[in-house]
């Protein structure tokens, strides 16, 4: 596997993830604008997180890890006619037990609010808009869910670019949605929430539409078939379960910052989720592009006990993501407030909003390097055979995250529930990356190119901070996209200088 070939892959899904991404922040600017960060953000959030919740323990998290390799390997043993077999299996254990879980969620919806926003308590229209729009938004979860098994089957047919379009129809739908709030705005929660509600399903809608439409084009279409499970399809589902806990840990992570996030004042919900929208922007295009392409790669190696391979992409992706991640790391921390107020402080959101918002940016981005190498290590993992690894890393990190939480919320407040979030997800990054060099999979570690990503890092920051303090006032908008045009020109001519950037970065052939 060369590195053109990684780059490739990554090219393809970070392009359109970051298409994604920028259409993210029109959302969050229109959900800034129109919600704000009061009671009717604060409800719609937690109505939004439950089906999302859901979908990355079904489907988005656990069983595309298990899935793929699993594909991977009968496709490469048996041919194509057994691997999608395998994937009809799949398909319909997964909508059945789906359904299931649609309707005891909707049943049991109080009791889930509560779980999830116990301070909601306090304010009862809080707590009965977030069960209304919950039970709106559930359905949402086998349409999304079927999306990203769907995604997962082209990916394993190296069609990145299905799954890593999808995305970009769900902003599209919420942008409409929350342009029609204003439209909507009464008195009533639940009623001024519910354009968004409304768009989330039709977002799924399309979603699996389009989905259909491009898996069918290479005949890539799972058939529907009576329930059943061949010798392949329970070793894939014992894959599986060790999967799907440690998807579930890493939710109780998530789950950890919103129930205590309730306790604190209002909007600390709101402040947290604008501050966790700018980390994801790097997260989502550096780690989870790298990590979707690297998991079929390295399912083939594996398939192929080709272990110099395995290596070479994990090294390949360490220097590709480095060369993106350390720089928004510095970045993010020396000019978050800039951010924060040229993306979000219009309308509803207030320039108070935004400078505690800023600050819990700051602890995030102190954990972004965790994240993206976690994202990079976990498919060596799975692709390996060897969920359980992931599990035991990822429930350790939920401890540290719980305990960490209860400690720095008492003196730090929302920004102490990022700092906890932050350093267990470097802590589970040091875990998986000193057992895979355990393990002789990841060897020869470029320190020294990483080295210099720092001083082109350094040299950056010097430069945002010297023309943040030299710039007159200027409109939130304005001063941010002067300080991004001298961050970018400062980074690029370093990396020149230090000779930091990844061959074929701007023209790669996959």
């Amino acid at each position: 596997m060369s590195q053109r070939s990684l780059l490739g892959a990554f090219r393809q899904i970070g392009l359109l993830t970051g298409a994604s991404r920028i259409l993210g922040f029109g959302r969050d600017v229109a959900f800034a604008t129109f919600l704000g960060a009061g009671p009717l953000a604060d409800a719609f959030l937690v109505a939004l997180k439950l089906p999302n919740m859901f979908r990355r323990l079904s489907a988005e998290g656990a069983l595309t890890n298990a899935f793929v390799p699993s594909f991977s390997h009968i496709r490469a043993a048996d041919g194509n006619d057994a691997a999608m077999k395998l994937a009809a299996e799949v398909q319909i254990l997964l909508t059945l037990i789906l359904l299931v879980i649609v309707v005891l969620a909707e049943f049991f919806m109080v009791d889930l609010v509560r779980l999830l926003a116990p301070g909601f308590v306090a304010t009862q229209d809080r707590f009965d808009a977030a069960v209304a729009l919950g039970r709106i938004t559930m359905p949402y979860l086998p349409l999304i869910s079927l999306v990203a098994l769907w995604s997962a089957i082209a990916n394993a047919h190296d069609h990145f670019a299905a799954g890593a379009i999808m995305p970009i129809f769900f902003n599209l739908c919420l942008i409409v949605g929350a342009m029609a709030l204003p439209v909507m705005a009464t008195g009533d929660v639940v009623t001024s929430a519910m354009p968004l509600a409304v768009a989330l399903l039709v977002a799924g809608v399309v979603q699996l539409a389009v989905m259909f439409v491009i898996l069918r084009r290479f005949g890539g279409t799972p058939a529907w078939i009576f329930p059943r499970l061949t010798a392949a399809g329970r070793a894939m589902w014992r894959k599986f379960t060790p999967a799907a806990l440690a998807a579930t840990a890493m939710q109780v992570n998530m789950l950890v910052d919103l129930i205590l996030a309730s306790l604190l004042p209002v909007g600390a919900i709101s402040w947290l989720y604008y501050a966790d929208r700018i980390v994801q922007l790097p997260l989502g295009i550096i780690g989870i592009a790298l990590g979707t392409a690297l998991l079929p790669k390295l399912s083939k190696a594996e398939a192929e006990q080709d272990q110099t391979s395995v290596g070479a992409i994990l090294n390949d992706g360490i220097g590709l993501a480095g060369f993106f991640v350390i720089p928004a790391v510095t970045a993010l921390i020396c000019i978050a407030e800039p951010i924060i107020s040229g993306l979000f402080a219009y309308g509803a959101f207030s320039a108070a909003d935004a400078v505690v918002t800023a600050l819990a940016l700051q602890a995030y981005a102190l954990g972004l390097l965790g994240f993206v190498a976690t994202k990079l290590f976990q498919p060596a993992f799975y692709a390996a055979g060897q969920p359980a690894t992931v599990l035991k890393i990822s429930l350790l990190a939920v401890l540290v995250n719980v305990a960490g939480s209860l400690i720095l919320m008492r003196i730090y407040g929302h920004v102490g529930l990022a700092i906890a979030t932050s350093f267990s997800g470097v802590m589970a990054a040091l875990m998986l990356g000193i057992l895979l060099v355990r393990k002789g999979k990841l060897v020869q570690i470029p320190f020294g190119l990483i080295g210099r990503l720092c001083v082109a890092s350094a040299f950056m920051a010097a430069g945002l901070l010297g023309t943040r303090q030299a710039m007159p006032d200027l409109p939130h908008a304005l001063a941010l996209v002067l300080l991004v045009v001298v961050g970018v020109v400062l980074y690029l001519a370093a990396s020149v200088v230090l000779k930091t950037i990844p061959k074929g970065i701007l023209r790669s052939r996959s």
